[in-house]
């Protein structure tokens, strides 16, 4: 065919011209093989399309799904998806919220809707009437009788393995074991409670309680007289508000409440360094979350008397004594510090009282008889609450006195500890 090309006078090109022709098919090959590597690199970065002749790319598999029920939402399955998206596993799943049995059964995991609970094949709800679990029934290490809600179910499953990949720590570790308890008793488990109807104490509340987690997550549900009763974008709000609070209830637990632990201890172990009678701790700084560590160590360390009192200092430098209170959810304390029936505090901004008159002897001898304490003046005491939970002093020996005079007090007028 060159033979009648434009070239026929050329020799020189007439060679070329062959040369290149004898060459062809492996620059066609060639080329063809570039464009497939081209066409490879442009569907790495997403840009590509087409189908290749070479190796096939293997196509990615389907997002999970979890599912849940749609309308309404509330706080035990928004906290049971948000748990579940902190599995690597479950991490970029698509939240499927729908009551259509077929649409269910197509999901990697449900929870709260679907009547069933079977955690070899990933099924959360716990409205069936036959379902009674709770976190001791399911796990007799722990101690917690309340009913599980749909958050509770997946927490119990789950939150080990969850902890361990937010914290980098062993599953199996103290560090995980202590913050997966305190998590559930004082997050996952008022969700629970709240979800199942279960009361916080018998008989009629006292007072209303409408800011919990629970409440926040019902408010964001649309309003009965709405217009629009979509909830889509509600319970998108629902899981980065209840995301949140569980993420920085997790951070305060493991880099404050689980430091103050040691703390605590070390204070124990050195209380007889600070009063005699051993009642009374002294925290080298205030702030420290020290109730709850005082109540499990006083029983892990098995103290033959409770602890009574604390002392620590504040941010201006004065000194506080604080009652250990008889509970960890109650505002009754141990051994309340005396108001002005023993201690005569010079409060700020006030004219100072009268000088004190001496008591008559009849009047020490009534005293004496009911076994109270004479009242006295008490150098550098700035206050007294009301409640006796805690009194103030400017220096660290007069609150370590005021402790002292405390201990007297619950004694019945005995001596002074050292």
């Amino acid at each position: 065919m060159w033979a009648h090309a434009p070239y026929r006078g050329d020799e020189k090109a007439v060679l070329r011209m062959r040369s290149t022709v004898a060459e062809g098919p492996r620059m066609r090959s060639a080329m063809r093989g570039a464009w497939r590597a081209a066409r490879l690199m442009a569907a790495a970065v997403g840009t590509g399309s087409g189908a290749g002749t070479g190796p096939k790319r293997p196509r990615p598999e389907p997002a999970l799904r979890i599912g849940t029920h749609d309308g309404t939402f509330h706080c035990d399955e928004v906290l049971a998806c948000y748990l579940l998206r902190l599995l690597p596993r479950y991490r970029d799943a698509e939240v499927v919220r729908t009551r259509d049995p077929q649409r269910l059964a197509q999901c990697d995991v449900v929870v709260d809707v679907g009547g069933e609970y079977d955690p070899e094949r990933h099924r959360y709800d716990h409205h069936q009437r036959s379902f009674a679990e709770s976190m001791r029934s399911l796990r007799p290490d722990k101690p917690w009788s309340t009913k599980l809600s749909s958050a509770g179910l997946v927490y119990c499953h789950f939150g080990s393995q969850i902890l361990a990949g937010l914290l980098g720590q062993p599953e199996d570790g103290p560090v995980v074991t202590a913050l997966y308890d305190k998590l559930y008793e004082n997050f996952v488990e008022e969700i629970d409670a709240i979800d199942n109807g279960i009361a916080q104490a018998e008989g009629e509340p006292r007072y209303a309680l409408t800011t919990t987690l629970s409440a926040r997550v019902g408010h964001l549900n649309p309003r009965w007289n709405d217009p629009d009763q979509d909830t889509e974008e509600g319970f998108k709000r629902a899981m980065e508000l209840v995301g949140g609070e569980f993420m920085d209830r997790l951070d305060y637990y493991h880099r404050a409440w689980l430091p103050a632990r040691a703390l605590v201890e070390e204070a124990i172990r050195r209380r007889f360094e600070v009063d005699a009678s051993g009642a009374v701790l002294e925290f080298p700084q205030g702030g420290c979350p020290w109730k709850e560590h005082v109540f499990s160590l006083e029983q892990e360390l098995a103290l033959p008397d409770p602890l009574q009192l604390v002392l620590f200092p504040d941010r201006s430098g004065q000194w506080r004594v604080q009652s250990v209170p008889v509970g960890p959810h109650t505002f009754q304390s141990r051994v309340p510090v005396p108001g002005e029936q023993v201690f005569t505090c010079r409060l700020p901004l006030l004219p100072p009282p009268p000088p004190p008159q001496s008591p008559s002897p009849r009047a020490l001898a009534r005293s004496a008889g009911r076994g109270a304490v004479p009242a006295r003046r008490h150098p550098g005491c700035v206050f007294v609450h009301a409640s006796g939970f805690i009194g103030g002093n400017r220096t660290r020996e007069g609150a370590l006195e005021m402790a002292r005079w405390t201990l007297a007090q619950r004694r019945g007028g005995g001596a002074q500890s050292g």
